[in-house]
């Protein structure tokens, strides 16, 4: 008997039954997005504005005394929760920061009720259970590629959910990208999406490929995807971690609803 059945049966099942059954989902301790409480600002301080690499975080151009949050720009790096003076910025496990609009991840001072625009095409039943996904790396760093590997060791075990990766574009139904989308892949990226049959779907994956990340604006690099392709969900992270990839898929099929509606993580 090979080793790794002897291994196997001594040890018992490695796979999570997250997020079928209980809150495990391999992420405790994991620091999230930082909290914010608005309230808890000082009038002129400009502390965490100042040490943002990426912009997340800047004055409103109407009130100098209001800040302007943006979690598609955040890379959770917590610089802003260490210099802020007054605990407005707190860090947090929140770490399932998946959206359906762009717009969802900026902080909003009051929410709306109205109900959320639908996905731009209604995912068809077949696809609730089944999913073949096309990733494209556009400028990655590796560090979103790093999880996404992971999400096929033992512990994750993406197949259970029925969803698997693909070689090829012509066989996905969704296409993840990873990436700021450099000036070098951006065509390549769009090839991949054409290759694609209808319907398809294109998930942003990390901070790089939602806005552009610390990369944003340099000699070679691009914004994201925001105006190139028609994003389905949303997915900020420097990197997001694998519960964090997986909680997108499950949103866009569907099976999982989202938990950042304004900003604001439930």
């Amino acid at each position: 008997m090979p080793n790794w059945t002897l291994f196997g049966l001594a040890h018992g099942t490695a796979t999570t039954d997250w997020p079928a059954a209980g809150p495990d989902a391999g992420q405790e301790g994991v620091l999230g997005m930082p909290r914010f409480a608005p309230e808890k600002c000082q009038s002129g301080c400009r502390e965490c504005v100042e040490v943002c690499v990426t912009q997340a975080l800047s004055i409103h151009p109407d009130d100098p005394a209001r800040l302007n949050l943006d979690y598609g720009r955040c890379i959770a790096c917590q610089l802003c929760v260490e210099a802020c003076p007054t605990e407005a910025l707190t860090a947090s496990g929140n770490w399932a920061y998946a959206v359906r609009e762009r717009a969802d991840l900026h902080w909003q001072q009051a929410l709306h009720t109205t109900e959320a625009k639908q996905l731009r095409n209604a995912v068809s039943r077949t696809f609730r259970s089944s999913l073949h996904i096309r990733h494209v790396d556009a400028g990655s760093c590796n560090g979103c590629e790093s999880e996404l590997q992971a999400l096929n060791n033992p512990f994750y075990n993406l197949h259970r959910l029925g969803i698997f990766f693909t070689a090829s574009p012509r066989f996905a139904d969704l296409l993840l990208v990873t990436g700021s989308v450099t000036y070098a892949m951006r065509e390549p990226l769009l090839a991949a999406y054409e290759a694609m049959a209808e319907p398809r779907w294109v998930l942003a994956a990390g901070t790089c490929a939602v806005s552009g990340g610390v990369a944003a604006g340099g000699y070679s690099s691009g914004q994201g995807l925001e105006g190139l392709l028609p994003v389905d969900v949303w997915l900020p992270g420097c990197p997001p971690n694998p519960a964090a990839l997986i909680h997108a898929l499950l949103v866009l099929l569907e099976r999982a609803p989202p938990k950042v509606k304004g900003g604001r993580h439930e």
